[in-house]
């Protein structure tokens, strides 16, 4: 690891814009694939991600822009994918290149619905990517606080101390600090489950609940978090610490989160299809309940996962919102 690792960064969402600034603080040169044509020449042309972080100007000669899932992987050494769990199999589909040697980075923000692994474990069964050269970006940090300019921090998590540090000296920056952490598995899991917990604290919101009653539901849903968090992967964690409680946190109470945008478009009686479309962006957690749930299922002692399975519920259910938030009030503590 003498010479400089080349970073390349798949998908072309705001948080995956976000990842790319950031490391172009630091970098001669960014790889950075993306799906779209239309988005690779914009960028060309005009220096910015049309649909996302439109404010964040790129300087072109830092830029190695492909369409091409191969090209970029073979460029780079640090594979970072921040492509929508919901997509990232059949983007993956693309993927032939022999990626057993490079540094594989999750920032994706839920499980693979196809195969219900975290994106960590599909890279190590089905790319034979050693568990200490697979690492996980987990916040508190919204994109759009990082197209700002605003003081953000990050978590870097991996097996390999060494190679955490690396990658987090690489995204640091005047307005980015970064910790690392050995909690692969816990990070990967919270970051998906705060989604869920966002959507949650959104449908209150949308149903008209006040500040006193988010406060007791995002306590509870720190609890909730830790159980089964420890029930996936038992080992010494401090659930309170920015990875878990921080991101959950900024998730669940922050304007820019999607996740809450969505939950309050629910709790104000859009359907979910409805609320999808008018919202043109991904929310994350409404596939990361679908994987909880399914996940909880599936072990012969469940955890008691009644924010969870409240909003499973509503969003795959089709109950009503309002007589399901009734009853998981009487749940809370």
């Amino acid at each position: 690891m003498s010479q400089p690792l080349k970073y390349a960064v798949f998908g072309s969402g705001s948080w995956a814009t976000a990842i790319v600034k950031m490391l172009c603080e630091n970098l001669e040169e960014v790889g950075w694939y993306m799906r779209s044509v239309y988005t690779k020449e914009h960028i060309l042309r005009e220096q910015h991600n049309p649909n996302y972080l439109s404010s964040v100007e790129f300087h072109l000669e830092q830029l190695k822009l492909s369409n091409d899932i191969n090209e970029i992987a073979n460029y780079a050494d640090v594979l970072i994918f921040v492509i929508p769990s919901a997509f990232i199999h059949s983007e993956l589909k693309k993927l032939n290149a022999d990626i057993t040697d490079k540094i594989v980075v999750s920032a994706v923000k839920g499980i693979i619905p196809e195969t219900g692994l975290l994106v960590g474990e599909h890279f190590h069964d089905n790319y034979n990517i050693p568990f200490e050269n697979i690492g996980v970006i987990a916040g508190p940090c919204h994109a759009e606080e990082v197209a700002l300019e605003r003081l953000s921090y990050l978590t870097i998590s991996c097996a390999d101390q060494k190679k955490a540090q690396i990658i987090a000296n690489a995204l640091s920056s005047d307005y980015i600090k970064t910790k690392t952490s050995d909690d692969v598995i816990g990070t990967e899991y919270a970051v998906m489950l705060k989604n869920i917990y966002a959507i949650a604290a959104g449908i209150a919101h949308g149903l008209g609940y006040g500040d006193n009653f988010q406060s007791v539901l995002m306590s509870n849903a720190i609890r909730e978090m830790k159980r089964f968090i420890k029930k996936m992967h038992k080992m010494k964690r401090n659930i309170n610490n920015s990875a878990y409680l921080g991101d959950l946190l900024v998730t669940g109470y922050s304007t820019f989160s999607r996740n809450r945008m969505f939950g309050n478009m629910i709790g104000k009686g859009y359907t979910v299809k409805s609320a999808q479309m008018e919202m043109n962006m991904v929310a994350e957690g409404y596939y990361a309940t679908k994987s909880a749930h399914l996940l909880n299922d599936k072990n012969k002692k469940k955890t008691k996962l009644p924010i969870i399975n409240a909003v499973y519920d509503i969003l795959y259910e089709g109950k009503d919102p309002k007589k399901v938030f009734k009853k998981l009030t009487d749940k809370l503590n």
